[in-house]
């Protein structure tokens, strides 16, 4: 125990000393920030088990804070790549037309969409792609014999793959990657071919597993030719659960699409979505603009900051509890410890320590825990979002400033947690400890 060092009496007007508290003739002393860091860090390592205990959580508290804020900003930086990449450059026009005919002359696949919709939309300035698709819902597809083998007979099971219309235009507008085969093009529209696109998951559940053998699959009784399998879209992946046919093959076969479910998905180049969106109804039916409504893309700026308000919110919850629940732990184990040290801290002050001098010792101690805690936290914060980062191939995002931060975090908690104990420290009488 180090001594607290003199530094005199104190003595009044007329030149006689003055007593510094109840204890007479004790004289003035002081705490210098070296001793009390010295007895902190003395107090701290003499019971190390239980020291690890009280600052594991303020570890987990600071770890879950720094880990949070670098996992929404990495969200954040990654939703912002893959809007500028898709989303950005993506506009849906809906048909919003109440009757299958319109005045105007609309002969076309959709009661508001005119039959030369796709050559339309084309003369607007930055559209890259664009085409029609609707779901097919008078047609089911079951899985058929290889080439064009008997329909199926009375016992056969319809396999739940929907149907879905798609120009070519719409086809290259979802992004699509290949796995096997290749697309249907023009030519097979122009042609009305029977050919299907298959997704991943209605491959898998058709049991088409290679084109090697020359698969057919059967639509409401008519046998169609796969003409690939694809493994993703960029745009619109639940067409992976279906079956892409051309539109004009299904519109011979099944008829125009119902009022309302047809839309055109048109692909922009960077920063023309807006303008399309604003152009394209007027561009499709000058006559009857209203009953085309466009869907721009969402402003990024709100979408990025929905979601990193929605994970923030909800993670900065569970980082303060463990703050809350760390601090607790804190001011336990240096309340117990002022109990403990009841003898120690009454022949302190017997000695000539005063109470701020006790309460300065106690606050180093509570605060030296909630730093370490807070230091320890923010390195497995970082590691943290830099190991989530690198396992699935982002980059990481993380202020310097909040892990400059966090660790101050760690000692605020400390120096609050330790507020009672100090308190109850500062009441201990040297009378008082003679009874210990």
């Amino acid at each position: 125990m180090r001594p607290f060092r003199r530094i005199g009496r104190r003595r009044s007007e007329d030149g006689r000393p003055e007593h510094d508290g109840p204890e007479h003739g004790a004289p003035a002393t002081r705490l210098s920030a070296r001793d009390a860091a010295a007895e902190a860090v003395a107090g701290v390592v003499r019971r190390p088990a239980r020291s690890v205990l009280t600052a594991l959580g303020t570890v987990l508290g600071v770890g879950g804070f720094v880990a949070v804020l670098g996992l929404t900003g990495t969200l954040a930086a990654r939703i912002d790549g893959r809007f500028t990449v898709l989303t950005a450059t993506a506009v849906t026009v809906e048909d919003v037309a109440a009757q299958e005919e319109t005045a105007g002359g609309a002969t076309g696949p959709g009661s508001g969409f005119p039959a030369d919709a796709e050559r339309r939309i084309r003369v607007l300035a930055g559209v890259r792609e664009a085409g029609l698709h609707w779901p097919v819902t008078d047609a089911g597809a079951v899985p058929g014999i290889a080439g064009t083998g008997p329909d199926p007979g009375p016992g056969s099971t319809e396999a739940a793959v929907p149907v879905v219309a798609a120009s070519p235009g719409a086809v290259r507008a979802m992004v699509p990657r290949l796995r096997q085969g290749r697309l249907y093009d023009e030519f097979a529209e122009r042609t009305r071919q029977r050919v299907v696109l298959l997704g991943s998951g209605a491959a898998a559940r058709l049991g088409v597993t290679t084109l090697a053998t020359r698969p057919a699959v059967r639509i409401g009784g008519e046998p169609f030719v796969v003409a690939g399998i694809l493994a993703d879209l960029g745009r619109e992946p639940e067409n992976l659960l279906a079956a892409l046919v051309p539109r004009a093959t299904a519109a011979g076969l099944w008829g125009p699409p119902k009022p309302g479910s047809a839309r055109m998905l048109v692909a922009t180049e960077p920063g023309a979505a807006r303008q399309v969106a604003a152009l394209a109804p007027l561009a499709l039916r000058p006559d009857r603009p209203e009953q085309l409504k466009t869907v721009p893309p969402p402003d990024p700026r709100a979408l990025r900051s929905g979601v990193g308000d929605d994970l923030g919110l909800l993670f900065l919850l569970l980082a303060a509890v463990c703050l809350v629940v760390g601090a607790a732990g804190i001011a336990h184990t240096t309340l117990v410890a002022v109990v403990e040290r009841t003898a120690e801290i009454g022949l302190r002050r017997a000695l000539g320590a005063r109470g701020r001098h006790v309460a300065a010792h106690v606050l180093a101690e509570a605060g030296l825990l909630g730093g370490l805690g807070g230091l320890v936290g923010t390195a497995l914060g970082v590691l943290t979002v830099t190991g989530i980062a690198t396992a699935r191939g982002w980059t990481p995002v993380l202020s310097p400033a909040v892990a400059l931060a966090a660790p101050c975090v760690g000692l605020a908690a400390g120096l609050l947690a330790g507020l009672y104990p100090a308190g109850r420290a500062t009441r201990i009488t040297p009378a008082e400890a003679l009874r210990h």
